[in-house]
């Protein structure tokens, strides 16, 4: 993609917010309560958790905004889920104080990885079949939760699928826009928006003074900075690179490690670039014109700094939202980055199978110790391609 930066304000567009909104509401109500957990299990106090939503939000805001707007290019930072599900089974016996020394040494890794370059020269050696494979396979389920959303709610989830289906033809710009208002208008009518108990208010950050401890090093440190790296930074990289986005890796990496270590202290364990959310805000239901995509990651900074501001009250408005209703415009919002994904994948015929196989495996949801199946789908795509281009 050209890197030129035209006025901010020109490329601005409904489509673009909606995107934004969307990806905050996917990434909020599919791992929140995982964070929640994780915290829960180092003993945080209800405003100690509220603290780590500010951190994270203010953390996920200021970088996507910072990062797409410096490079004019959708780049959305994220929490790392997998390292939020890694400290409810490895917290036990941890203080609080032990774990934030642990996020502040994870941050630090992260970005010493990032500005040296030393993951940028990793991520530059994977094909773009490979990358597309993988990522179509992380998106699959989404894709498919559409349909397995007309189980329980067939009425609003059909509805919202012709309706997106029809504004495809008609005017794609807008296609999950009017899904998406459509749906909460049935979800209203239906009863199904539980708002009776949304109340403001504002989330108290709470500074935490590290202690630091071999066993917290061991046991936290080094497992979570793996498991980002591998299940949340490589795809996210990946997804970048899928969408055919020309960015420096170096910088995007080294800044997330930074404002992790800048915000540990109030409970930011680890900031990364995103996959799945970044890819709504990616697609051509963000904006037709890819170059003016990266308002929908600004967008999304907005809202995720909302989220940290608001703490509980947002979580409460997010959680208002029937679970059928997410996963139909997540799925909606994700079907054509699927489908470019797959076609990417499959178009070189000598890289086709190991492509496959990322995808499989990807797909499937695997996980060996403690890494997701985005980074085994990756590695098992390279191994293919390594044995299929062997000599006789």
């Amino acid at each position: 993609m050209a890197m030129t930066k035209p006025s901010v304000l020109k490329d601005v567009s409904l489509s673009a917010i909606i995107a934004g909104f969307v990806t905050v509401l996917v990434g909020f109500t599919s791992s929140a309560v995982i964070v929640f957990q994780a915290a829960q299990s180092l003993g945080a106090s209800s405003a100690e958790i509220a603290s780590w939503m500010w951190a994270l939000g203010l953390g996920m805001g200021l970088t996507s905004i910072g990062l797409s707007l410096w490079y004019r290019v959708p780049v959305v930072t994220a929490w790392s889920t997998p390292g939020a599900a890694m400290l409810i089974s490895s917290a036990a016996g941890v203080s609080m104080q032990e774990a934030i020394a642990a996020f502040l040494i994870t941050g630090f890794l992260m970005a010493l990885c990032g500005f040296t370059g030393w993951f940028e020269r990793m991520m530059n050696r994977i094909p773009i079949s490979l990358a597309s494979g993988m990522l179509a396979g992380v998106l699959l389920r989404f894709g498919m939760n559409v349909f397995v959303a007309m189980q329980t709610q067939f009425i609003m989830v059909f509805a919202m699928f012709v309706t997106y289906l029809l504004l495809r033809r008609l005017q794609p710009r807008y296609a999950v826009v009017l899904a998406l208002i459509l749906g909460v208008l049935i979800a209203g009518i239906q009863g199904l928006l539980q708002v009776n108990s949304l109340t403001f208010e504002w989330a108290q950050p709470i500074l935490i003074a590290p202690q630091f401890s071999m066993r917290a090093l061991v046991g936290i440190s080094l497992p979570l900075f793996v498991v980002t790296m591998a299940s949340q930074n490589v795809p996210g990289v990946a997804t970048l690179r899928a969408f055919h986005y020309t960015v420096p890796i170096s910088p995007l990496i080294g800044w997330t490690g930074l404002a992790t270590v800048l915000l540990a202290p109030f409970g930011a364990y680890a900031l990364n670039l995103a996959a799945i959310t970044a890819a709504i805000c990616m697609g051509r239901e963000a904006h037709e014109d890819p170059d003016k995509r990266y308002m929908a990651a600004i967008a999304a900074g907005f809202f995720y700094i909302l989220v940290g501001l608001f703490g509980a009250t947002v979580g409460a408005l997010f959680a208002a939202f029937p679970q059928e209703l997410v996963l139909a415009i997540a799925g909606l919002a994700l079907l054509g980055t699927i489908g470019n994904g797959l076609a990417a994948a499959l178009s070189r015929e000598e890289e086709r199978e190991p492509a496959l196989i990322t995808f499989l495996v990807t797909a499937s949801g695997v996980v060996l110790f403690g890494i997701g199946s985005a980074f085994w789908g990756l590695l098992a795509g390279v191994l293919a391609i390594a044995l299929l281009r062997l000599k006789k």
